[in-house]
């Protein structure tokens, strides 16, 4: 079986006649979370994108555990269907090979500290000079501009300064770190995509590529509007545990059944919140679906009573046939055999030269026409260094010079 097979549990798709971004060149000098998903998803469509590393170490992701036989688990789900090429770019070598990739490329993306590519002689204002059509984008954690912009971060800090954080957690505890990256993958990657297509799309009509600077903690922000309308309104800071939809109601809320198993609840239709009261006992409660202070705590205790009678598989079993918005807290091995995952096709599999085997996490977008694709394993360290150099004109005697020389 193929990565492009359907499995069992995934309805088949037809095989594009040509991917949405083919022919799209991207030259990807990320490193980390933030710019390898962005460029995966990239890849995914169709776009060839020439990951450059550096030589001898690369992508620091690639050192993160676990590790599958050699190559960290991270690692092989953020980039498949990329190019990898060493390159130094504190060598004038170095530099030379990469402006002869700019001059080709129509999209550039990195994501270090604002002004080391400038330092280093190969920021936008050099590479558009050779390449006007080039879109450079830049993921940062502030932006390019600002008081902050050359402060080290990493998630957690821009969810704290964009008052993110504060949404997280319960009443009268104070934060939690979140499970995922939001501001990495929604405020860096998802944006950073967003802003380069977007940019393709208006060089249609200028002929010019442009400098997209995507902010993590911009991007976050955006993200926003339900919360930041309880301040800007109303005057009051939401916090986790203390609002509605911050845990505040057992409408909306998470609980602990019988079998130490939890089971969400998402009753923010008046609708959903009647009929649950009524199937589960609580019809007194029909018109207090979004209690405050006192009358909030003494409601939440006792429906995380009733809720603690029984195990979450009894209350699915329940509630779900009533047709309401509830979901059991699965585990990650719960989440990867639901058959509805199963049939969107979101957990795959392809062969990996050395590591045999390994799975992969499916293209999350469906397209009826132009489909994301799984064409080619995750690279090893410089796997293409000698196929795209040889693209651009050098011979193999060069190449091995420039081996020798510690350029690739």
């Amino acid at each position: 079986m193929t990565a492009d097979t359907p499995t069992r549990d995934t309805p088949a798709r037809a095989t594009p006649a040509r991917d949405a971004l083919a022919g799209l060149v991207v030259l990807d000098l990320t490193r980390l979370l933030p710019g390898a998903f962005c460029t995966q998803l990239l890849a995914d469509l169709g776009a060839e994108v020439i990951k450059i590393e550096e030589p001898g170490r690369g992508d620091y992701n690639r050192e993160f555990p676990p590790l599958a036989t050699k190559e960290s688990g991270s690692f092989l789900l953020l980039n498949r269907n990329k190019k990898s090429v060493t390159l130094n770019l504190k060598t004038a070598e170095g530099k030379a090979v990469l402006h002869q990739l700019a001059a080709k490329a129509d999209i550039l993306i990195e994501s270090f500290r604002p002004g080391v590519m400038d330092r280093l002689g190969v920021g936008y204002g050099a590479l558009s000079a050779i390449n006007e059509r080039l879109i450079y984008c830049a993921i940062s954690g502030f932006g390019q501009d600002g008081p902050y912009a050359r402060t080290p971060g990493h998630d957690l800090n821009y969810m704290a300064l964009a008052g993110a954080l504060q949404l997280f957690g319960k009443a009268g505890e104070g934060p939690i770190v979140p499970g995922l990256s939001i501001a990495d993958q929604g405020g860096g990657s998802l944006m950073a995509a967003f802003g380069m297509l977007a940019a393709v799309l208006a060089r249609q009509h200028t002929g010019k590529g442009q400098f997209v600077d995507v902010s993590m903690t911009d991007g976050l922000v955006s993200w926003l509007p339900y919360h930041a309308a309880d301040y800007l309104f109303a005057g009051v800071e939401p916090k986790g545990g203390e609002r509605r939809f911050l845990g505040q109601a057992p409408c909306y809320n998470v609980f602990r059944c019988a079998d130490g198993r939890h089971i969400t609840l998402g009753l923010i239709e008046e609708v959903f919140w009647h009929r649950f009261c009524d199937v589960v006992g609580l019809e007194d409660l029909k018109g207090q679906q979004w209690p405050e202070g006192h009358a909030a705590e003494a409601q939440m205790a006792r429906v995380a009573d009733l809720m603690a009678g029984r195990t979450r598989d009894e209350w699915m079993a329940l509630l779900g046939p009533a047709d309401l918005p509830v979901a059991p807290v699965n585990t990650m091995r719960e989440a990867f055999d639901d058959p509805q995952l199963r049939h969107r096709g979101m957990l795959t599999e392809m062969d990996h030269p050395v590591e045999g085997r390994i799975p992969q996490l499916g293209f999350p977008i469906k397209f009826s026409g132009t489909p994301g694709r799984l064409r080619a394993p995750p690279p090893q360290l410089g796997e293409h260094t000698a196929e795209v150099l040889r693209g651009l004109g050098y011979g193999d005697a060069d190449i091995d010079a420039l081996r020798d020389a510690k350029v690739v």
